[in-house]
Order: C-alpha cells, then structure tokens, then sequence
C-alpha cells in the first residue's frame, strides 16, 4: 500500500477498511467478498475523482511523493544496454546528476537525469538530486560526447534546483549551469528533456533547453518552489499553495503558455502507483517525440530550438 498524502485521507481510510476486512475474511468463515468488492470500487472512484480536481498545490505533493520513480528506475524500465559515464574530468563525479549510454526502443541514445534516491541513505549519497557544478560539467561533457557521435540525447530532470551550498558557489555553480544550458540550445542533435517529478529553477532548464520538452501530467515546473516564493511575497512559507496556484507551475498551464509540448498521462493516483505503466507511457512519448525530429538535419534542429524559446512569452 502506497504512502498517503494529507488530501488523500478518505481514500486512505477506505482502503484501511478494505485490508480489515481482507484479514477478517481470512481469519474466519465470513462471506464479506461482496463489501469487500463494493469499498474497493468506492476507493478507486474517489481515488479517480480527487486526481481529476487536483489543485497546483496538490500536484506540487504528488510530483515529491516519496514513492515516484526516480531516474534508476527509469533506466530500468526504459533503457537497454546501458553504460553509465562518470566523471566532469575536472574535479568529481556528482552523484546528482547521472548519464550514460544506451538503446530506447531499438535507438542508441545518451540519457542524462537526475537522481534523488529512495531511502535515507541514498538520498544522501545523490544530495536529494541537486546537482553540483561538477554534475552539470558531466552533463556538458556527454552531450558533447552525444553531438560528437551523431546520438540523440533525452533528460530526465526532477529536481528542487541546482545545489546553493557555499563550496557549489566558489567552484562556479551559475557558470557550469549557464555552460550546460548554452550546450543544449546549441547541440547539432535532437534533445527530448522529460519533467518528470519537479522541475526547478536553473537547475532543471540546464538540462531542459530541448527540442521537445515533455512532462509528467502531475509534475510542477517553476522557476522557484512554491514555498520560496510565498517567503518571498507574503514573508512566510504557509502560503505555498497561493503561491502555487500563481505561478502556474502544472503540466496544462505550461502547456497552455507554450513551456512544454506534451503531457504524458499517468496512472490513476499517480506515477507511484503504477510505475512500469508510467515509465512504458514516458518512453513511448519521448520514442515518438525523437521520431518527429529525425528528419532535422543539425542546422534545423538548432534553428526549431532557438525559434521555440524566442516564441514562449512573445503574445
């Protein structure tokens, strides 16, 4: 059973009721199958009609949700015969920001995301995904492998932001994201960028200045959480929902302003409910998307990406 957040509580307590019932009937000579079948199908209904009204703040709690793939999972699920790369060959390898080589769907590509981890322990290890400079370096350095070697390149980009630690500053945080993102508008390659939990700030656009930037139905992207900017604007973090609601950070608005160009369905409930179902939807999306722009020769997929970003914002 998946963890709960606070607006699903009545969802929760129904399927509460429905293992207590599932234990009863296993313990004894009870024929409850009937009620059992009946909250079942209540749990699933509300469970379809709360995520169909999720509100800007809402889908901000689904896209964090502890439970939601993240990019190992992904690479499992998406991609064969990978080899992972390491290494900016200038100071580390940040554990943050992962790549390597591999097929999707038959076609050799290089894969760059970032990685949050599931537990304790890994989160750690993977700085909860906020990527250091040195990360964004490794991710320069296989998207010039990628342009090199004629391979399309597809990011995966869910997180917070880039890391805002003193010793991120002193080795050039702002720099190594603004070099990452230069590298992505001027890649002679197609870049498919998928949003596929939290996008944020520079730390998700050095890896999402793409050709098609695709997203998760409840994944937020915004150039500063929703509690970051109530800090900002109102002096305290509890207005995160207004905040939220403001700055138009789902998959629609986005879509709406022109941001992203495609939203990829998730389960009912969310991707962490039936992850092999979201990450099979993911890579048909993003095959689709590196079919439509295989017919670019380097100079047309240079100019759709510089036309695509001096379009957003100009009606």
């Amino acid at each position: 059973m998946p963890s709960f957040l606070d607006f699903e509580k009545p969802v929760a307590e129904l399927q509460a009721r429905v293992s207590e019932l599932r234990e009863t009937a296993e313990a004894g000579s009870l024929d409850i199958a009937g009620e059992i079948s009946r909250l079942e199908a209540k749990s699933d209904r509300l469970l379809r009609d709360t995520y169909a009204k999720l509100t800007p703040w809402q889908k901000t709690q689904v896209a964090r949700h502890p439970e939601r793939p993240h990019f190992r999972h992904y690479l499992a699920g998406m991609i064969e015969d990978y080899v992972p790369l390491a290494g900016d060959r200038a100071f580390a390898d940040d554990q943050a920001i992962l790549g390597g080589l591999g097929r999707l769907g038959g076609r050799r590509v290089v894969v760059i995301g970032h990685e949050k981890g599931d537990d304790t322990a890994s989160r750690l290890k993977h700085n909860f995904g906020m990527g250091k400079p040195e990360g964004y370096r490794k991710a320069i350095r296989l998207m010039e492998l990628a342009d090199r070697f004629r391979l399309p390149v597809v990011t995966l980009v869910d997180t917070s932001g880039a890391f805002p630690g003193v010793q991120a500053e002193e080795r050039g945080q702002a720099e190594a994201i603004a070099r990452s993102t230069e590298t992505c508008l001027s890649l002679g390659v197609p870049l498919v960028a998928a949003i596929v939990g939290e996008g944020g700030s520079g730390g998700a656009i050095a890896l999402a200045a793409a050709n098609r930037v695709l997203m998760f139905e409840h994944a937020v992207y915004s150039v500063i959480s929703p509690e970051g900017c109530a800090s900002i604007l109102w002096r305290t973090a509890d207005r995160a929902a207004d905040a939220a609601e403001a700055m138009k950070v789902t998959a629609a608005d986005l879509k709406a302003l022109g941001v992203i160009d495609g939203i990829v369905p998730e389960p009912t409930g969310g991707a962490h409910r039936d992850p092999a179902a979201a990450i099979a939807a993911l890579g048909s999306a993003i095959g689709q998307a590196l079919d439509s722009l295989g017919l670019l020769d380097p100079a047309g997929l240079r100019a759709q990406r510089r036309a695509k970003y001096l379009e957003i914002g100009g009606a």
